[in-house]
């Protein structure tokens, strides 16, 4: 079998420099990757750059569920649940490897042994709900489950409060991954010129004031690069005002920032055989609880943010607010020494005057064209990605008008399988773990191991990511970094920070002589790592992890 075809770095900026692009996309996260597929599958000569790593930002940083939102059904917005749970369909399709469905439980609590009877005649219509609106294209429809049934799934349920629960089903992916896959699919399969590591300093406008191209700058370059393009689209979350002030000349302070947190523990302490959503003590809100591995994440908080976006951190009211939720609902006592990791991501969404909490915002999406050829994408949400890009390009496409080449007007997304779904099945039966993370291109990571068996240790002991995991990610992923690596090609460090911490050097060594990194630069690389575990484990207060 012949390796992956290469998702080269140096070769992208040599072709930004060179070639005529139709659109240029500023902005790696999710939306953006899914905006260069939507474009480059349509036959736009597109570019993508990214200012940091594919998934930075909050495409790395969600609750890694591709669902519909029982919240957002709750406040009355069912068309977005439908839109959502239609996505969800249409990704299960076409990234297989990547989303897998997800049973929940939501777990229904009596308060001095009496059921709240307008309470659960609501859920309960809220569940039918949910299965109409779209939730039943899963193949499966919502049930009660008696408490014993419940406390089967998550024995740390306090049974003497618990009056029965609901089980119904979304789905999961693991958000950095599939953004990543996103972005591979439109270079690798579609011919769109991808880099990250490139960020936007300028743009170029003719005498009309229309885009002709923009000025970026490249991580490891001493000289701006000139890019030519006709149009642009602003797919840089909670920076697209930074971008659209360079457009515009003044900042538009469009976005109001909106902070989601989740933490990790051993999933010994919680034991759910499945996820969990539970309800906040004194808010109307709830929280998942979901399992991943040997350990079990919960989140996420949302609140309002006004901090530097390039830094947002977990602090320690927001762990005590999901310890708060957690406790109350299982039995035993988790503490701030049992977290393990943590992390914290901004949500882009669009202000609203009329909405007091950024609870309440709705998470639709708003495509919003300037006079110059700037098209800015904001608010949405991760599952909605698609259909996101889709309306971007729609305004991109129009906007172009008639090209010389042939352009399809309509998206082609809808079944357009991304890199790796062929050949999952196979690899599934092989190897889980790397068939879920690589799907059909899971036997190169194979045939790494095959070379030399030493990369079939674990990479961060105690995690199930492989050394040779590493190897590919720097060869055939465009890792730059340790922190590539290590928060984004894997989560290890979202999973487990202080081992994570430990294992840098040793990772460092090993991305060495594929990075070309000297030994002064893997230690600076290790050093940097390290203060920003010590930076986010002091500001949420918590205590160094066991080893």
């Amino acid at each position: 079998m012949s390796g992956p075809v290469p998702f080269d770095r140096s070769e992208a900026l040599e072709r930004l420099a060179t070639t005529d692009f139709d659109v240029l996309v500023v902005g790696a996260g999710v939306t953006g990757a899914g905006v260069a597929l939507d474009a480059a599958s349509r036959g736009l000569r597109t570019a993508l750059v990214e200012r940091d790593d594919f998934a930075s930002g909050t495409s790395s940083k969600s609750s890694k569920l591709v669902h519909g939102g029982l919240r957002y059904l709750q406040q009355g917005d069912v068309r977005l649940v439908y839109q959502a749970l239609r996505e969800r369909q249409i990704l299960r399709h076409n990234a297989p490897h990547l989303v897998k469905i997800l049973p929940f439980l939501i777990p229904i609590f009596s308060k001095d042994g009496l059921i709240n009877k307008k309470l659960a005649r609501a859920m309960g219509s809220a569940m039918w709900m949910y299965d109409l609106t779209g939730g039943a294209r899963i193949g499966k429809l919502h049930k009660r489950l008696s408490v014993d049934e419940a406390v089967g799934h998550m024995p740390t349920l306090p049974r003497d409060r618990l009056a029965g629960a609901y089980l119904y089903y979304d789905a999961q992916a693991d958000d950095a991954r599939l953004t990543l896959t996103l972005a591979r699919t439109a270079a690798v399969d579609h011919g769109a010129v991808v880099a990250n590591g490139i960020g936007l300093v300028d743009l170029d406008k003719d005498a009309d004031g229309r885009v002709t191209g923009a000025t970026v700058r490249a991580a490891g370059r001493a000289d701006d690069l000139h890019v030519s393009c006709r149009a642009v689209v602003n797919a840089a979350g909670v920076w697209s005002d930074d971008v659209r002030a360079i457009d515009e000349g003044t900042h538009p302070h469009s976005i109001r920032p909106a902070k989601g947190i989740h933490i990790t523990v051993p999933w010994s302490l919680v034991r759910n055989d499945i996820a969990a959503v539970i309800p906040v003590p004194k808010d109307k809100r709830s929280v998942f609880v979901v399992p991943w591995g040997d350990l079990t994440y919960v989140g996420t908080t949302d609140t309002d943010y006004d901090g530097p976006v390039d830094d947002p951190q977990c602090t320690p009211e927001d762990v005590a607010y999901l310890l708060g939720a957690l406790n109350g609902a299982v039995e035993g006592h988790i503490t701030t020494t049992d977290i393990v990791g943590t992390w914290a991501g901004l949500r882009p969404l669009v202000k609203d005057a009329t909405s007091n909490r950024t609870a309440d915002l709705s998470r639709r999406h708003k495509v919003t064209p300037s006079p110059s050829g700037v098209v800015t994408i904001t608010g949405g949400k991760l599952t909605t990605y698609r259909e996101m890009a889709a309306d971007t390009v729609d305004e991109v496409v129009e906007l172009l008008g008639p090209l010389d080449h042939p352009v399809s007007k309509r998206s082609l997304t809808r079944k357009l399988r991304l890199r790796g779904a062929k050949g999952f099945d196979d690899e599934a039966a092989r190897d889980a773990h790397l068939a879920e993370r690589y799907g059909g291109e899971a036997a190169a990571v194979r045939a790494l191991v095959a070379d030399d068996p030493s990369l079939g240790e674990p990479l961060v002991p105690g995690l199930p990511y492989l050394r040779a995991e590493a190897v590919y990610a720097a060869r055939h992923e465009m890792a730059r970094t340790l922190d590539d690596v290590l928060t984004r090609r894997t989560r290890a460090r979202l999973l487990a920070r202080d081992a994570t911490a430990e294992a840098a050097p040793a990772v460092a060594a090993l991305l060495a002589p594929e990075l070309g990194l000297d030994d002064a630069e893997q230690q600076r690389q290790v050093t940097e790592l390290r203060a920003s575990i010590d930076h986010e484990r002091d500001a949420a207060d918590l205590p160094r992890s066991a080893p």
